[in-house]
């Protein structure tokens, strides 16, 4: 009889074990495009037990007359960085903190109906051809403004029109879901919701002589990153010395549109045997920047987005804007980037992946707040994965924004002019081998034109390259055709 209860418990805890594990597998299941379909058969079971779909319910701040706005809470904007003093510009400029604003910015409008629309995704609907007495034209003027009512039930049906009408290029039942997502390979594009409160975006990079591209990253991510982290370092990656340009450009004016959203991180030393071996050098700069400036940023939320990015990368603002205001994605997130070499007028064929962000939970419980290991792809190997996994309630998923067809940033390597290249080649790091910087001949200002204008390379071969037309959409960041004259050297090749 004891052994009988034993092997009844015994039973009992398998069948329990074996329960648990089939509900786990379904959960991975629905992240998944195909087997998302077997999981939807018991909606209950999987998608209410183990997310909470309920959806956001912004605050509404009724406007008389017209449309209700969706707003985020009124929180006072905390006081940013200020321009130092030039006397003290070189001993505090890298130890002042940084306190991250809440964006109260209205994304959305939520119509009479209840419908929640993303304003600069969504069309206002021409006013549609109405015939019969005046009571009805004047309910089919009422059909032409986004915020809309129901037609009355008297009478003949009519058709429902639909709340939220998209603009080219956004997509969703809010119209906030950019092309670059609705193309991706985002497993969980049936899980997003719009934000009740955005997300703060914070953008770190590494600086070297990168300045023109900097300021295009400014001004294409300006208004949705909240903090641009940017380090600069008095050594090359070959660990010469050189000098603060950056610091020196923030002082005198050159960069006073978007110094209030800028962290100035200093990295004054050269990591032993950085030298002798150039990753060491390389990994070290992606370390420093992120926990110096992570360390120096207050307000800092678990769900806020960081994203870290070499100075040739720049994702596009469409993107990093979904990020902001939506839940729903998973994590890590890559983005795919239009290649192309010396500028813009040389594209090269695919794109490049980079794995570049994350929330802030996952960059601290898990990356240890190291930017070069959320780039390395191996999340899973790390200590902390599983238990950060299992405190979020989600799988974690890498994903990435874009498509080969769909570029959701641009890569512009060696994008200099032939003065620039040459600085490029003398400060690389030691450990990308050859290293052009060691042969003479590479460094010939006369020899580097020809590189530019050929699109060929250091080793004398030559790419195939794709046709790139200036008009195409993604050809680059708009702020560099606004900028044509000044930027010409990066648009258009200047030696052919």
């Amino acid at each position: 009889m004891k052994m009988r209860r034993h092997k009844l418990f015994l039973t009992l805890c398998m069948a329990g074990l074996c329960l648990i594990s089939f509900l786990h597998f379904l959960k991975a299941l629905s992240y998944v495009t195909f087997p998302r379909e077997l999981a939807s058969l018991s909606p209950n079971l999987v998608s209410s037990f183990f997310w909470n779909n309920a959806p956001v319910t912004p605050q509404v701040s009724p406007e008389p007359g017209g449309a209700e706005f969706l707003r985020t809470p009124l929180y006072s904007h905390s006081p940013l960085l200020q321009p130092l003093p030039p006397s003290r510009a070189s001993e505090e400029l890298h130890k002042v903190e940084f306190v991250l604003p809440e964006d109260t910015t209205e994304y959305f409008v939520r119509t009479k109906a209840g419908g929640v629309c993303f304003k600069p995704g969504t069309k206002v609907l021409e006013k549609p051809p109405v015939a019969g007495p005046p009571e009805e034209r004047a309910d089919g003027a009422a059909l032409g403004r986004l915020a809309r009512k129901p037609l009355s039930a008297g009478g003949t049906k009519r058709r429902k029109w639909v709340e939220c009408v998209c603009l080219p290029g956004w997509h969703g039942p809010s119209c906030g879901v950019p092309t670059v997502v609705q193309y991706s390979n985002l497993p969980t594009k049936d899980r997003l919701v719009p934000r009740e409160i955005p997300r703060r975006v914070i953008n770190a990079i590494n600086v070297n002589h990168e300045f023109d591209l900097l300021d295009v990253r400014f001004h294409e991510l300006g208004d949705v990153v909240d903090a641009f982290v940017v380090c600069e370092s008095n050594f090359t990656a070959y660990g010469e010395p050189r000098p603060l340009k950056f610091r020196e450009m923030l002082l005198n004016g050159s960069f006073d549109y978007i110094r209030h959203k800028v962290l100035y991180v200093f990295l004054d030393h050269f990591p032993p045997g950085g030298r002798q071996d150039g990753w060491i050098a390389d990994d070290y700069l992606r370390t420093f920047l992120t926990r110096d400036g992570i360390s120096r940023l207050r307000n800092l939320r678990p769900d806020d987005v960081f994203i870290i990015d070499d100075a040739d990368e720049i994702p596009a603002r469409d993107g990093v804007l979904f990020l902001k205001l939506y839940d729903g994605w998973t994590e890590p997130f890559a983005f795919h980037m239009r290649k192309s070499l010396y500028g813009f007028f040389w594209k090269q064929p695919g794109t490049l992946e980079v794995v570049s962000g994350c929330t802030m939970g996952m960059l601290q419980a898990v990356y240890a707040t190291d930017g070069i290991r959320l780039r390395r792809r191996e999340y899973y190997t790390m200590p902390g994965f599983r238990q950060y996994e299992n405190s979020t309630g989600h799988i974690l998923v890498q994903w990435s924004l874009g498509s080969p067809l769909h570029f959701a940033g641009w890569h512009c390597s060696w994008c200099f002019t032939p003065e620039g290249i040459y600085f490029k080649l003398v400060s690389a790091q030691n450990g990308d081998f050859p290293r052009w910087g060691d042969y003479e001949d590479k460094k010939d200002l006369n020899y580097i034109r020809e590189l530019i204008r050929t699109g060929g390379w250091f080793d004398g071969t030559t790419q195939e390259y794709p046709p790139a037309d200036p008009k195409e959409q993604m050809y680059a960041p708009k702020y560099l055709l606004k900028n044509y004259q000044r930027f010409r050297y990066l648009l258009e090749n200047p030696y052919r």
